[in-house]
């Protein structure tokens, strides 16, 4: 029989052999999936032996990940920040880089002040999702072209609690909103040049939609679009946060600017590399 230190340790070397970046996490993850287990299961009880069924289980997962499926829709889930969501190939894996934008959206963001946040581009929920769940107060509208996606936040929402205070809405964009509605507007748009996505990873070209990474010939399309919408829709004094390609962070920051965006500022994610826009709309000058 297979215990569950051999499952891990024979399903580090499956992956390493077909190249997978991170076969130590993803093995590990397979095999507590498999084996309806945990980190610490592993670590307590690590000769606790796999059923046959199991084993069954864990064979089909890694069968799929040398193929090159990612974990996420292996599971049908994935973390991000400080909650778990659902994860179709409908929508957009979650990535760390992404938590970037909810980090600082975060900082100057008080916990029980009643802000108004738009996420352009909702896909699975994740920015949203996290913000809300971090600042009780708050209410959210997300929107995407794909109701599809749309199904995914909504379930995820529901799963976390959160339906109460996240609406949906299917439309390109935000040409269906009201001027100066919101205090915050989140976006993750797709920004990859379309010659570059036959150049991405396996389990990114071949599963994720194309619909959430493409942007065009330059990866700019969207932000050309956004850049004026999101100037419009945001209250005076409204701040925003975009994330962008690591080497797109002149020619956005330009676009902002172009739009009429105050303070506009790039910060690094964790591998120190340009992946958020960020700045405000200029407050309403008050009579001295």
């Amino acid at each position: 029989m297979t215990t569950l230190v051999k499952a891990w340790g024979l399903a580090k070397a499956r992956l390493d052999a077909v190249g997978i970046t991170g076969p130590v996490i993803d093995a590990r993850l397979l095999v507590e999936a498999a084996a309806e287990a945990t980190r610490a299961d592993i670590i307590a009880d690590p000769h606790r032996e796999l059923t046959t069924q199991q084993e069954a289980t864990l064979e089909d997962y890694l069968t799929r990940r040398e193929r090159r499926e990612p974990v996420s829709h292996i599971l049908g889930r994935k973390g991000f920040w400080k909650i778990m969501l659902r994860v179709t190939p409908d929508v957009l894996t979650p990535r760390p880089d992404t938590e970037t934008v909810v980090e600082y959206v975060l900082r100057d963001f008080p916990e029980h002040a009643a802000w108004s946040v738009l996420d352009l581009g909702v896909g699975s929920g994740a920015i949203l999702l996290a913000i809300l769940a971090e600042r009780p107060a708050a209410r959210g509208l997300g929107i995407d072209i794909s109701e599809e996606a749309l199904a995914v936040a909504r379930d995820n929402a529901a799963r976390l609690g959160l339906a109460g205070r996240m609406a949906l809405m299917r439309a390109d964009w935000s040409s269906l909103l009201e001027a100066d509605s919101f205090d915050l507007v989140v976006s993750n748009p797709p920004y990859i040049a379309a010659e570059v996505i036959e150049t991405l990873e396996p389990e990114v070209r071949d599963h994720e939609p194309r619909l959430a990474l493409e942007g065009g010939a330059d990866g700019l399309d969207h932000y050309r679009i956004l850049a004026p919408e999101i100037l419009r829709v945001l209250k005076p004094g409204g701040r925003f946060a975009v994330e962008i390609g690591y080497d797109q962070k002149s020619a956005v920051e330009a676009l902002f600017r172009e739009a009429g965006a105050m303070g506009v500022t790039t910060i690094k994610d964790l591998s120190d590399r340009h992946r958020v826009v960020a700045g405000t709309k200029k407050a309403l000058e008050t009579a001295g």
